[in-house]
Order: C-alpha cells, then sequence, then structure tokens
C-alpha cells in the first residue's frame, strides 16, 4: 500500500512493508527515513496530517480504516524541551510493530514510543491487566450508562446474554472506552475492558482459547466485537474513511498435515502397481487396503496444484467404494477426532442449538427447520434440520464490498440438496455446474431420505452410512480428504464444527468472533 508522507516540507510517495498480514510500523519508519535520508539511529516523530502523534499499537488500524497521509519529523532537531517525542531507534535489523506500547506524558499530549523487546511484548499480550480491576471498569461503565442494569440483570437471571443484549454491552463499553481514551484507545485498554467482560460475565469467556476474550479483543490480530465497534465508531466519526478490511479465515481443510497412521506407506513401482490394481478391482477389502498404503502419495497428490483436479481419476474407487473417505479422514487425524461428530452432535450440540435458535427472531426459514424437529412431514429430515439450524446462528458475513451479502437460508443450500428418487442424479449434477461439496440427498420427500451423496467436482461419492448425521460427518471430512477449502458463505459455521465439535487446530485456526461467541453460548446452554 502506497501513502504520502511529508518530510521537511519534501512530500513523497512511500509503500507501507506488510508483516503477519499487519502493516509494519517500524519498517514503514525504516523506509521513511531511507527515502528522505535521514541519519542511521536517528529519533523519529510520526505525525498523521492533523498533526496528531501515531503510535506503533494503533498504525496497522489507522492506515486500514481511513484514507491518511503522514509527516515525519527528526527528532532530534525538533523535539522541544517540554514535549516528548517517539523515538525509534532505526539499528535494529528487526522490529515488529505491535511491540510498541503507548505512554502519556506528564506535560504533554504528545506520546513516547519505546522500544520493546519479543519478551515484552509476549508478556503484554498474556499478562492483561488485573481481573478485579478490569472488572470494575466495566461494572462502572454499565451503572453509568443507561440499559447497562439490563444487561447485568439479564445476565442474572439466565447466565447468557443475547445476541442483542451482547451488542449493546459492546456498544456501551465502546462508548465509554471512547470518551475517556479517545477515538483510538491505547491496546491496553481494550485489553483491560475485554478482560472486565468475562471476568464480570465468567459464562462468557472462551475456554478454548488462549485467554478466554479473543471473541471480544484479539491483539494478536486486532479482531473482537470491541474492535469492530470502534471501527464502525471512527467511520461514523471521520468522512474520508474507508471500509474495513476483510476477514481472512484460515484454510484448515487445505493445509498439508501429518499422518497419525502408522500404515507403512508404498512408493515408486510399488505404489504405481497398487494405483492401477484398485482401478480394475472391485474387492472392498483389497481397495481398502490399496487405499490405506497409498494415503501418504495420494495427500501429496492432492496438495499438488497441478494435479489435484485429477484425484478422483487416479483413485475413482472414491466413487463406488463407500468408506474410503472415513477411511482417509481417519488416518489423517485419528481415531478419536474422527469419531467426534457421531459422538457429540445428536448427545450434546443438537439440543443446544435448537433451543438457542428458539430466541431468534421468527423467520420463514427458521420456522420450517424448527417445525421439521416435531415430526413435520412437509419439511426436512430432523437431522437435517438441526444442522441447518446452526447457519442461523453462524450466518454468513459480508466479504467486502464487491461481495453481496447471501441470507442463512441461501447459504443452507451450499450444504444440502434434494431431488426425487428417479431423478437422473448426471443430469442434476450437469445442471448445477461446479461448486463446493455439498450433500445431495434423494428420496420420495424431504422427510424421509433413502440415499446421501456427497458431490464433488460434479461427481457423486455415496455415502457410507445412510444416515443425515453420518452423511454430514462425511460432508465435513471430504473437505480434509480432498484438501477443498469452505464455501465462501459457510466459512464460520464449518470452522465451527471444525475447531469446537471435531477439536481441529484449537487456539491456532482463525475464528471470527461469533463463532467463539456461539461456542461459548451453547455451552454453557442447559437442556
Amino acid at each position: 500500500m502506497l501513502v504520502q508522507v511529508e518530510c521537511k516540507g519534501n512530500p513523497k510517495w512511500i509503500r507501507i512493508p506488510e508483516k503477519n498480514d499487519c502493516f509494519d510500523f517500524c519498517g514503514f519508519i525504516k523506509e521513511a527515513s531511507a527515502k528522505f535520508s535521514l541519519p542511521h539511529g536517528a529519533n523519529v516523530v510520526l505525525k498523521d496530517s492533523a498533526g496528531v502523534d501515531v503510535d506503533a499499537d494503533i498504525f496497522d488500524e489507522l492506515v486500514r480504516t481511513s484514507k491518511v497521509s503522514f509527516k515525519i519529523l527528526d527528532g532530534d532537531n525538533n523535539k522541544s524541551d517540554n514535549v516528548p517525542q517517539a523515538e525509534i531507534d532505526l539499528s535494529e535489523p528487526s522490529c515488529p510493530g505491535s511491540s510498541f506500547s503507548s505512554i502519556e506524558s506528564e506535560s504533554s499530549e504528545s506520546t513516547v514510543i519505546p522500544q520493546s523487546s519479543k519478551a515484552s511484548k509476549k508478556r503484554f499480550l498474556e499478562e492483561p491487566s488485573d481481573c478485579n480491576a478490569s472488572k470494575d471498569l466495566v461494572h462502572a461503565a454499565l451503572h453509568s450508562k443507561p440499559g447497562g442494569s439490563d444487561i447485568l440483570k439479564e445476565y442474572e437471571q439466565t447466565s447468557s446474554l443475547s445476541d442483542k443484549t451482547r451488542k449493546k454491552l459492546v456498544n456501551i463499553l465502546v462508548a465509554d472506552m471512547v470518551e475517556k481514551y479517545g477515538r483510538i484507545p491505547p491496546v491496553s485498554i481494550r485489553l483491560s475492558y475485554a478482560l472486565g467482560i468475562i471476568t464480570l460475565f465468567p459464562n462468557l469467556k472462551d475456554k478454548c482459547s488462549p485467554t478466554g476474550y479473543e471473541h471480544y479483543y484479539d491483539p494478536r490480530s486486532g479482531q473482537g466485537y470491541i474492535a469492530y465497534r470502534l471501527k464502525t465508531v471512527q467511520r461514523n466519526s471521520v468522512n474520508n474513511l474507508k471500509g474495513a478490511s476483510k476477514v481472512v479465515y484460515q484454510d484448515g481443510p487445505k493445509t498439508l498435515r501429518k499422518t497419525s497412521s502408522a500404515t507403512e506407506q508404498l512408493s515408486g513401482d510399488e505404489c504405481t502397481e497398487a494405483i492401477s490394481m484398485m482401478k480394475h478391482s472391485t474387492d472392498t477389502p483389497v481397495i481398502k487396503d490399496k487405499m490405506r498404503t497409498t494415503f501418504k502419495y495420494r495427500q501429496n497428490l492432492i496438495h499438488d496444484p497441478d494435479k489435484s483436479s485429477l484425484i478422483l481419476d487416479y483413485f475413482p474407487r472414491f466413487l463406488d467404494t463407500p468408506g474410503l473417505i472415513d477411511q482417509d479422514f481417519t488416518m489423517l487425524s485419528g481415531d478419536d477426532i474422527s469419531s467426534k461428530f457421531i459422538a457429540k452432535w445428536p448427545t450434546f450440540y443438537k439440543q443446544r442449538v435448537i433451543a438457542d435458535c428458539k430466541n431468534l427472531h421468527p423467520g420463514a426459514h427458521v420456522d420450517d427447520l424448527l417445525s421439521a424437529l416435531e415430526e413435520c412431514d412437509c419439511g426436512w429430515d430432523s437431522d437435517v434440520a438441526a444442522i441447518l439450524l446452526l447457519i442461523h446462528l453462524l450466518p454468513p458475513t459480508v466479504k467486502g464490498r464487491k461481495t453481496g451479502k447471501i441470507s442463512a437460508t441461501e447459504a443452507a443450500d451450499h450444504i444440502v440438496k434434494f431431488i426425487k428418487v428417479g431423478t437422473s442424479v448426471k443430469t442434476f449434477l450437469e445442471q448445477i455446474g461446479s461448486t463446493q461439496p455439498f450433500l445431495l440427498c434423494v428420496g420420495e420427500k424431504r422427510s424421509i431420505i433413502q440415499k446421501f451423496y456427497i458431490i464433488l467436482d460434479q461427481k457423486a461419492i455415496p455415502c457410507m452410512t445412510q444416515t443425515a448425521v453420518a452423511a454430514f460427518d462425511e460432508l465435513f471430512k471430504a473437505h480434509f480428504v480432498f484438501a477443498v477449502s469452505y464455501d465462501e458463505a459457510l466459512c464460520n459455521f464449518y470452522t465451527f464444527i471444525q475447531t469446537t465439535v471435531y477439536g481441529i487446530d484449537v487456539g491456532t485456526a482463525k475464528e471470527s468472533p461469533r463463532v467463539k461467541e456461539i461456542r461459548v453460548r451453547i455451552e454453557n446452554t442447559e437442556v
């Protein structure tokens, strides 16, 4: 990204370097210093066009949310006796932007940005402010603002907060934060409010996250409900702001992973011979055995961009031998992870998702799905309906100005489709074109499904077990077995299934605040 920078009355365009998906403050200072030929090791002051000091902890957010230009001052030549300046030691070969913190001067509103080490950054992120102080901060804010007592009362009665109340909570706290600390409050302040939320309301803590409050504010990524609300406030208060940046999701299924299986793998001519044998065999035990011994070769093929689209041509037995997807996924992740959805969805998650969806605003699709759970003959199979209800808790989000938002009802059609018995599957697939993997249900009606297929690359893969829960289990696993990214509209939905139900990449997968919030809510729902 290019920005205009002025130094000593001389304007120039300078590119802002990126590091770890963030605009690098220290790298930018170095680029600017080199561009303007400032002395090596000079103390540099960075201000915006209005003359306001720019701190390292808000640099990335400021650049992403506003059309900003900068002024560079040589601190050695411009600082006064009473005004401390931003001190950047340019002699360091590496300087992560997020390792700076703001310190207010008693004699000035200017900001000192001291250099800090990676160790201090880690301590700052892992050891936020005192829990009791943060709790008191949030409690005081709620008592001082209209509507705050209603939030406390709802939590006292239900041990949880509805979506509407959670939004009100964040709005009140951000308003309090901006009122006290300005439009761009320091990271330490944001952390204090986030910590205060889960300390005052312990059932809102995400037990799968390192600190439990990342869905409210994550200092590593700059995401969370507090960060999102701050951006909205900033957009509304400044005329020349541009849209917020896209949320980038980790492609969990596309990650090349180490196998958990100890099965001896074939290579060279032996592997080629086994693949050739499978193409002409109808013996299921032999096919499954050869598929196990060629697993590593198949994984390498799947992650080869030039060959991945041909995987069903190399291994056509996927198309007529049920159980191969489950076998590959188990070799990839282990028996424990492989069995989690079948074990946990019907017994734990299903009823809690249903209970939560009963609190949603009425809508035709939600009402139809809830009716299907009561043995209504006109809707989906009850297990399919329960899975589709989860989409309404984790609806699609807009990924940028050029991408239109689709409804949860439309997103449901990206997971499962239905055709009547006797309809040509081949003709149906030709009509829908190429899409991300989905479940095709075949039956007399949606409430009585006789066959399930996973559709991949316009080909139908028969499911091993003809139940909705088992079929969806295979659909999810197919993403990992074939290294296919989630449908963009279903990122939140599938990420929840991945991290919360299967327990894959817990703590490392990129989750939206909504995913974390729904996990917390469901795990604290009593049925």
